[in-house]
């Protein structure tokens, strides 16, 4: 069986919100009637039936075997556990450079990297994750490192645009 956290590409002490906007996602992406694998669909259901469940989740963490990491050096009791990345997510994005700045994700194709990485590396997922849901907590700070990285003189974006009217 594979890791449920793995399927949704989340950190297992993700928040609720941060695994329902992944399998929203992934959702998205994969659903056989736009296109996608209806075997990985399935696997998405899977996980999210037991870890959208706040009770499924806690027996399912309860029964969870963590990866064996035996023999290694740099292990200590009570340090945070590596990020769990898939192998297509580790192809794309590439290990994390060092020295992080800002928030951590823990979700998604940059897990583990912090926003100040991101910013080094890849600033449309930054603009995306301004626009999207799931960042609306980490917009003050995209807001920030996006504006050290605009050229002296160019008029700011208009992220707030898409928001206007809502409620």
């Amino acid at each position: 069986m594979p890791d449920l956290y793995e399927v949704l590409q989340v950190h297992p002490r993700a928040e609720p919100d941060v695994i329902r906007a992944a399998y929203r996602i992934l959702a998205r992406k994969y659903h056989p009637d736009h296109g996608g694998d209806a075997r990985r669909m399935m696997e998405l259901n899977d996980a999210w039936d037991v870890l959208g469940d706040s009770g499924r989740r806690a027996a399912y963490d309860a029964t969870r075997v963590q990866p064996a990491t035996a023999g290694s050096p740099t292990e200590t009791p009570g340090a945070p556990e590596p990020t769990a990345r898939s192998a297509a997510a580790e192809s794309q994005a590439g290990p994390p450079p060092g020295h992080p700045s800002g928030t951590v994700l823990d979700f998604g194709r940059y897990a583990g990297w912090s926003l100040g990485e991101i910013a080094r590396q890849d600033t449309d997922c930054l603009e995306w994750l301004y626009r999207s849901t799931v960042g609306r907590r980490l917009r003050v700070e995209i807001e920030a490192l996006l504006a050290q990285r605009r050229r002296p003189g160019a008029p700011p974006p208009s992220f707030g645009q898409a928001w206007r009217g809502h409620r």
